[in-house]
């Protein structure tokens, strides 16, 4: 997964803390963690290309979460982001080791292929099964004072 994943990810969360209705533009969130700002918008217009975020225009525009916290999953996000392809692909190489045969399709009886589907699947459930609600509740609970420090911190960069 590329870094942009992890990007996107706490950027919805950080977007949890904000005052209801409150924007926050790319330089902003990008500012919040010393993020290249071209590079992290192109993440968050992702996110908005999938309805997980909205963005507003001017000066008062920037992003806000589009849907509810507890309405977003992290396998939202990692799809927003990476797209929908599996992580493993194969390529059927067995048809060109011995005894392999072109008529085969190796996807459906390679044990490598069979084992990776059955984890790639197992990591699409799990993700699917958490929320940005989720995460935001972990940390609230790990470290009350960090819903109070984001919204300050976002005051702050304002200047």
């Amino acid at each position: 997964m590329s870094e942009g994943v992890e990007w996107a990810l706490h950027s919805c969360v950080n977007l949890t803390w904000l005052e209801s209705g409150e924007a926050v533009t790319a330089a902003r969130l990008a500012e919040f963690y010393r993020l290249p700002a071209a590079y992290l918008n192109k993440q968050l217009q992702a996110l908005a290309r999938a309805g997980i975020l909205t963005s507003t225009p001017g000066p008062r525009g920037g992003f806000r979460l589009a849907r509810a916290a507890e309405d977003i999953t992290l396998l939202d996000v990692v799809t927003a982001i990476e797209g929908t392809e599996d992580a493993f692909r194969c390529e059927g190489i067995l048809r060109h080791g011995p005894g392999g045969r072109e008529d085969v399709d190796y996807r459906t009886v390679c044990v490598v292929s069979q084992s990776m589907r059955q984890a790639e699947l197992a990591w699409r459930r799990e993700l699917a099964a958490q929320t940005i609600a989720d995460i935001r509740a972990t940390v609230e609970k790990r470290h009350p004072a960090t819903p109070g420090a984001t919204r300050n911190r976002f005051a702050n960069l304002r200047a």
